[in-house]
């Protein structure tokens, strides 16, 4: 390589910075085990918290005991227990008191019906309360299914979390992606800026959801772009769980956050390494073209 290229190359790594998330933290035990060995013994450095999730409790103790964990609120408004009692949001839930599952028809329904925005913004300021009554520090802030590039609920999270001291969220933006959910995700980028959030300029974990192996983590390493970039991950213990998704293989998930070579990346590259909170002072958007 000569010393233009070297430069160049040199010039585009360094303006790397990683930020390496688990989401659904709450919802499982074993989902909660998953996230301390990945965070004590890997590469993880953030977690996303279902506040209402089976396991919730547990996951705040464990929380509690890892102050170095950048912990999020993980909302949850489809396919989940939600915070409030289901009477008070009926409009959102289906007749066994959790979230409905029909994400298309509660998505039009929320932006059609006035009853379902009050009950929304009902739901969310209940779970952002919740989670400020954990005492943690509010890392950043996502949804279940990216449920928040929905415009109404997108105006709901900002609305109420900024009086909670939300200072990060993710937009859903990976490369390679084509489609409206990029055209959404864009737009939910630039609104969140223009409100002062840490929005990451990129995502990493979308196409690999529930399949995120350590050979595709360390590919991901290896090639990872200018700018502040996230990767979320789904790991557990467990492969099956009371809430789990089918097919999901989320075992190889943690193996890919406590694998020894994808961690040897992040050394060896000196890529800068840590939470939302790490990098609140970095400007968004500036990655090197």
């Amino acid at each position: 390589m000569n010393p233009i290229d070297a430069s160049r190359s040199a010039n585009r790594h360094a303006d790397r910075r990683l930020i390496v998330t688990a989401d659904d933290f709450g919802a499982s035990v074993a989902v909660n085990e998953a996230v301390e060995a990945a965070h004590r013994g890997g590469i993880l450095t953030a977690a996303s918290l279902m506040v209402a999730g089976n396991a919730a409790a547990d996951a705040v103790a464990r929380a509690r005991a890892m102050p170095s964990l950048g912990v999020g609120l993980h909302l949850v408004l489809i396919e989940g227990r939600p915070a409030l009692p289901p009477e008070r949001i009926p409009v959102l839930v289906g007749g066994d008191g959790l979230f409905r599952r029909d994400m298309v028809r509660l998505a039009i329904r929320i932006f059609a019906d006035p009853a379902a925005r009050r009950q929304l913004a009902a739901e969310v300021e209940a779970q952002f309360a919740a989670f400020a009554a954990t005492g943690l520090r509010l890392d950043h802030v996502n949804a279940h299914k990216h449920f928040h590039l929905h415009p109404t609920i997108a105006a709901t999270v900002l609305r109420v979390g900024l009086h909670y001291g939300m200072t990060a969220m993710r937009a859903p933006l990976e490369r390679g992606n084509r489609g409206i959910e990029v055209w959404w995700a864009t737009r939910l980028q630039h609104r969140m800026r223009r409100q002062g959030l840490l929005v990451p300029d990129q995502v990493v974990g979308l196409a690999w959801t529930g399949a995120f192996t350590p050979e595709r983590m360390r590919a991901a390493l290896a090639d990872l772009p200018p700018g502040l970039t996230e990767i979320y991950t789904h790991p557990a213990t467990a492969d099956a769980y009371p809430g789990s998704a089918p097919g999901y293989r989320y075992r190889q998930e943690l193996a890919a956050l406590v694998d020894g070579l994808a961690k040897d990346i992040i050394l060896r590259e000196s890529i800068p390494h840590g939470d939302f909170g790490t990098f609140l002072s970095d400007p968004p958007g500036q990655a090197s073209s």
